[in-house]
């Protein structure tokens, strides 16, 4: 009995050290914070008609006053990078992280890498865990109703995504070398608590 209470302990102080490493290795100096409790939207312009604002330490978006998506750029723009998300979606939202887009004042899947959260799309092979028009998804996971962590590599022509732990996309396209990230809201509600990034 003592030698399995010691195992179990063991065990447990193993699981704990190994979080504790996995929580570490986020906030290593390598990363940048594009968004966390702390942050404004200074780094950021506005697309659209979204009502994209920080409310209770999270950046979140709920209304459109017009048609069409709206999405959140940042003024830097970005090569081969890693970037980490935590965010909450609701079961009929479309949002979705954009990376390398080449015009910040115009977002889209052509002229982007769209990473998609759309649980409800009507192909759902380029749904929730997607690349749109590059890589598709199956089965596509589903992010409504709970928080999620959203991990992406874009290391030159490879790029790989991570939903929650798990590998939805795995692709090689060179159409896109870098550009700007954008964080999108087309419908339902979204927030976002964290977005790190770093360059690989």
């Amino acid at each position: 009995m003592q030698t399995f209470t010691w195992k179990r302990i063991a065990a447990a102080a193993a699981a704990l050290s190994l979080t504790a490493c996995a929580n570490l290795s986020m906030h290593d100096k390598s990363w940048t914070t594009l968004f966390d409790g702390h942050s404004n939207l200074n780094g950021y312009t506005v697309v659209g008609d979204g009502n994209w604002r920080i409310q209770d330490g999270l950046l979140q978006a709920d209304l459109i006053q017009k048609v069409g998506p709206s999405y959140l750029v940042t003024k830097e723009s970005f090569a081969d990078q890693e970037i980490y998300a935590e965010f909450w979606v609701d079961s009929q939202t479309n949002s979705g992280i954009f990376i390398r887009c080449q015009d910040a004042k115009k977002i889209g899947a052509d002229s982007c890498y769209e990473i998609n959260i759309w649980d409800t799309r009507p192909d759902p092979s380029y749904g929730t865990g997607a690349i749109v028009d590059v890589a598709k998804v199956s089965p596509m996971p589903k992010a409504g109703g709970q928080w999620n962590k959203l991990e992406i590599t874009a290391k030159g022509n490879r790029l790989i995504v991570k939903l929650n732990g798990v590998v939805t996309a795995d692709a090689t396209d060179s159409k896109l070398a870098k550009g700007h990230l954008a964080l999108q809201y087309g419908s339902g509600i979204v927030k976002f608590s964290k977005v790190l990034i770093r360059p690989i």
